[in-house]
């Protein structure tokens, strides 16, 4: 299956302020998912950021909140944003979640086993999830694999988006997010 960006959105799980310096390769994964928010913002896609007990953990780096022009933001204190019931009533309408975030082995993987259950089609952009080990990153991975989610790419995620070259949006990402060195 490709994503569709008819019926797409990203979902940016607890890149938080306390959380981000403990993960493993924490600048660069900031970097990938800041690239991954900014080209979907570019598309047009639908933007979710979550927090994990904001009290605690602090809030979404600033950085990534703006790349959104309104960011929206749900907090949860559940690992899981389905169990947490934090999402905005429109999002139920996706039927493609796109997820990024931290940590792969924790959140993530609770809110993707989640999201399957409740019959969505879930892409984890494998380049752009952390955890505080490669070996807890590698096992998260593993696991929303096996239980049916498309292990993806940044580039996978655009590329499917875009549909075509030639467009304007063709032009703009390849400029902004194709050329040169990526992070």
């Amino acid at each position: 299956m490709l994503i569709e960006p008819s019926k797409a959105a990203l979902m940016v799980i607890d890149v938080q302020e306390k959380l981000a310096p403990a993960i493993a390769d924490s600048a660069q994964l900031t970097a990938r998912i800041q690239w991954l928010i900014g080209a979907c913002q570019i598309l047009k896609t639908p933007t979710i950021f979550t927090e994990q007990y904001p009290k605690g953990l602090g809030h979404t780096l600033p950085a990534l909140l703006s790349t959104v022009e309104q960011p929206e933001v749900v907090e949860k204190t559940h690992f899981s944003v389905v169990a947490a019931n934090c999402l905005p009533a429109q999002w139920q309408r996706y039927e493609q979640v796109i997820v990024t975030g931290m940590e792969a082995h924790v959140c993530v993987l609770q809110t993707v086993l989640e999201l399957l259950k409740a019959g969505k089609e879930v892409f984890v952009v494998a380049d752009a999830v952390g955890s505080r080990s490669e070996q807890n990153r590698q096992l998260g991975l593993e696991r929303m694999r096996n239980a049916g989610a498309q292990i993806v790419s940044r580039e996978m995620v655009v590329f499917e988006l875009l549909q075509q070259a030639g467009t304007e949006q063709f032009k703009t990402i390849s400029k902004q997010f194709l050329r040169g060195e990526q992070p």
